[in-house]
């Protein structure tokens, strides 16, 4: 099992850093109690205010339920004043049912993301942890035990190491190395089943994605040129879309946008995603996962995408970061296993092939 100690103790000390006086809001589900009152104890005993939040399951089904026209079209105004107070937010994604949005129309869905952009960009500004503890729902979206999820999601977090920090340098020291060979990349081609895609990406800026910002991490990303995508990609990994399970996913692009898309399930919900807005219809992130501890698809996103041998590409939003200027109220990263005879190039020189990293 993980010891919530050493979790908050990894939160703090590799996510957030936090100084003396700042507050930090920390959110989740009554799930995980166990690990946001040890955050408290940990963000105290550094000087920060832990401002905690812990919501019963159900509220987002019933906000769709019994929300009036006018509220999938706003948001409290005290949702923005707080993402614009707080110095930093930890979300800790603990559910206890990974499918109760099931039943909600995805065109509603898409309706409140859509109205509620200004709070997320609000919330993107902050210094910010995206992290996971595990529950019966999640394990069994795993298709694990109880206890077998626990472990794995320990070993992805490293925590399983002997000093979890130094796990993490060095995770980050080797995905430098990679971000450094990456720099000056122009076209990046993917093969593998089902895909032929060619993407530009000169001049971008590549992310080590080392666990500061998702917990647990474990990828490079960049944001390829709004008009570049070119081809055709098949994603074999299934995501989730706001509780929904999306799965066989094909896309084909020209242009840099999508003019064709299919999925074995969850149909409906791939197309209301593509019609949140104009962005939504164009890539606004590559990402090379490189987490050895992730050996196998869960159902999580946060976990999947970090797989090492397998890339994904986002809908929507970019990260401004990156240099990419994609503008959506989507982000939504979809997953390609490499492992089984797929290869990626960078201006014609491998730098996957199989799913390993070449050379």
């Amino acid at each position: 099992m993980i010891d919530p100690d050493a979790f908050a103790s990894l939160i703090c000390d590799w996510c957030l850093e936090p100084q003396p006086g700042q507050q930090v809001l920390v959110i989740t589900t009554t799930l995980a109690q166990e690990p946001a009152v040890a955050l408290h104890r940990a963000l105290l005993e550094r000087g920060a205010w832990p401002l905690l939040r812990l919501t019963p399951g159900g509220l987002q089904p019933d906000f769709f339920r019994h929300a009036r026209p006018e509220q999938l079209d706003s948001f409290a105004p005290f949702e923005l004043l707080e993402a614009q107070s707080v110095d930093a937010r930890v979300r800790i994604d603990a559910p206890a049912n990974t499918t109760e949005l099931t039943g909600v129309d995805p065109a509603a869905i898409v309706r409140a993301a859509r109205a509620r952009q200004p709070v997320r960009e609000a919330q993107l500004g902050l210094r910010w942890c995206g992290t996971i503890w595990p529950t019966p729902a999640l394990a069994q979206l795993a298709r694990m035990s109880d206890r077998d999820h626990a472990e794995f999601i320990r070993r992805a977090l490293f925590l399983d190491r002997p000093d979890p920090l130094a796990a993490w340098r060095e995770l980050s020291a080797r995905q430098a190395v990679l971000v450094e060979r990456l720099a000056s990349a122009a076209e990046v081609h993917v093969e593998a089943d089902g895909t032929d895609l060619r993407l530009n990406v000169r001049g971008r800026t590549w992310i080590n994605s080392d666990g500061r910002r998702n917990m647990p991490s474990g990828e490079v990303f960049t944001g390829p040129h709004e008009d570049s995508a070119t081809g055709t990609i098949r994603f074999d990994v299934p995501s989730d879309r706001q509780g929904v399970e999306v799965s066989e996913v094909e896309l084909e692009f020209a242009g840099g946008e999508v003019v064709g898309a299919r999925a074995g399930r969850g149909g409906d919900a791939l197309r209301a995603a593509l019609a949140t807005d104009r962005g939504a219809a164009r890539l606004g992130e590559l990402g090379i996962g490189t987490n050895s501890g992730i050996d196998r698809p869960t159902g999580s996103t946060l976990l999947d995408e970090k797989i090492a041998g397998t890339i994904h590409l986002a809908l929507g939003r970019s990260y401004p970061e990156t240099g990419g200027t994609n503008v959506s109220a989507l982000h939504w990263d979809l997953i390609c296993d490499l492992r089984s005879g797929g290869r990626v190039t960078v201006d014609g020189e491998p730098l996957i092939e199989d799913g390993a990293l070449v050379g």
